[in-house]
């Protein structure tokens, strides 16, 4: 007879700004958490972006800490560990698994070069997840579905390459590469001394997952190529799923997924996301935070509610966000066009919502013309999903329903849902995606926004064809 006691799972996601660690149920409901700040990136030279000493680390020793001090069921129906890291992050070991230098950041101009090996007493190279897996089992095993970018990885096999040609471009011998294994496998088992650090309790399973990215669109619950996955974040880009690698797209990149040799397909997206809104946000000071004050709320939702009675198209103003020129264009710069008096600060902010939601749609649509798909529904992850009048723009811009991603920490549920799969609890990632990812509250397109964004859209697509020239000239002067 089938066991009735509840069955628990550690998910781990370490990101970029900080690791938060939730123990969720067997049906994704989450009982506890932990949280810890990484801390300030090190910059100790011109392109090198690294975690001081062993942040990574120490910050998921202390959330995990955290975390099971306010679990309040049995440990012992705790049945194993899921483990998500940030991706494009690269670590160098010591023969006994301990850093030979701070893990290079995703930002760090080295780890989009081959490995060059200039320390004698580096005996491995691996990503931030294969790092943090040693640190939990002693084990030198990773997950393949973390090892975009730099890697000798076969992208159609999902295991190293056997070609020692291509294996020396790279610059990394076999020797020094970890072992790897699928998402949904298991990696090891909690070391008493893990355990000591992290109070997981020893011997329990950690299972593999991917890149913080794949395992939050699985944490989101998207399944199909019918789907698109807007991450609202510092970086903000659209992403849907497929079966095939395609490596010479010119829409989109082809990252691994969640799921044994299925793929994350990434549409281009926009640097300074987020810190856009947040940087007005912080522009409007004291004013918008005496009056978000004064009527019991956020300074965002003060915003929010106060955009929401600003017409769609914000009377006129078009915002491009280039607040961070990319890297084939240094000389763009973001721009807001259109005032003409009738409009005002709570203008601006919808306008930058607009243009978020803008961005995005254009790339998605190249991704999806690329792949020959058509997107049916959205799904939006992220703190900006919180809001009600930025869920609305996106489905009045798409004109397909959207809907929020309900978890709050999508990345440690998708890690959860891997957990599951790998331990047996549910039979396969469909099931437990089913069983544990819900749908959160959905947002259907008004008809006449959207075609007045259609139209907008027109334009937007065509700003930058007539600014490159003026900022360029800018630039000659202002720098």
């Amino acid at each position: 007879m089938p066991s009735t006691r509840p069955r628990y799972f550690v998910a781990i996601d370490n990101g970029s700004q900080s690791t938060k660690v939730t123990v969720f149920d067997q049906h994704g409901r989450a009982v506890s958490e932990g949280r810890q700040s990484l801390r300030p990136y090190a910059t100790p030279r011109p392109g090198a972006v690294e975690h001081p000493e062993d942040d990574l680390w120490t910050s998921i020793a202390a959330a995990s800490r955290r975390a099971l001090a306010a679990f309040p069921g049995d440990t012992a129906d705790i049945v194993g560990v899921g483990l998500c890291t940030i991706r494009f992050c690269r670590a160098v070991l010591r023969a006994d698994g301990s850093l030979a230098q701070p893990v290079m950041s995703w930002m760090d101009e080295r780890v989009s070069r081959p490995y060059e090996h200039t320390d004698p007493v580096a005996t491995h190279v691996t990503t931030s997840s294969g790092y943090l897996t040693h640190r939990l089992t002693g084990q030198r095993r990773d997950t393949a579905a973390n090892y975009a970018g730099m890697w000798p990885l076969d992208p159609d096999t999902w295991r190293w390459t056997d070609d020692e040609t291509e294996l020396a471009t790279y610059g990394i011998p076999r020797a020094m590469l970890f072992d790897l294994v699928l998402p949904g496998e298991v990696l090891g088992q909690v070391t008493p001394e893990a355990s000591a650090r992290t109070g997981i309790p020893a011997g329990l399973p950690v299972v593999a997952t991917a890149n913080d990215k794949a395992v939050e669109a699985l944490g989101c619950g998207l399944r199909g190529s019918d789907t698109l996955l807007v991450s609202l974040g510092t970086y903000v880009a659209g992403m849907t799923t497929g079966p095939r690698n395609v490596p010479d797209a010119s829409g989109f990149w082809t990252n691994y997924a969640a799921t044994p040799h299925a793929y994350l397909y990434e549409s281009d997206g926009v640097r300074r996301g987020m810190w856009t809104v947040s940087w007005y946000r912080d522009l409007l000071g004291e004013e918008a935070i005496a009056k978000a004050r004064a009527a019991g709320v956020s300074v965002e939702d003060h915003l929010n509610a106060e955009a929401a009675k600003v017409p769609a198209g914000s009377e006129g103003l078009l915002t491009v966000l280039d607040w961070l020129a990319p890297t084939d264009a240094p000389y763009r710069k973001g721009g807001i066009l259109g005032f003409d008096g009738r409009q005002g600060r709570y203008h601006i902010y919808r306008s930058i919502l607009e243009a978020l939601a803008l961005t995005v749609c254009e790339a998605g649509e190249r991704m999806s013309a690329e792949l020959g798909t058509e997107y049916r529904q959205l799904i939006v992850s992220g703190g900006g999903s919180h809001s009600d009048l930025m869920m609305q723009i996106f489905a009045d811009v798409f004109g397909v329903p959207a809907r929020r991603s309900e978890a709050d920490s999508a990345a440690g549920l998708g890690a959860a849902v891997c957990a599951a799969v790998g331990l047996g609890v549910h039979p396969d990632f469909d099931s437990a995606v089913a069983a544990m990812v819900r749908p959160g509250e959905e947002f259907v397109p008004d008809p006449a926004h959207h075609a007045l964004y259609q139209r907008l859209a027109q334009v937007h697509r065509d700003v930058r064809g007539h600014t490159d020239g003026i900022y360029r000239r800018l630039r000659d002067i202002t720098g």
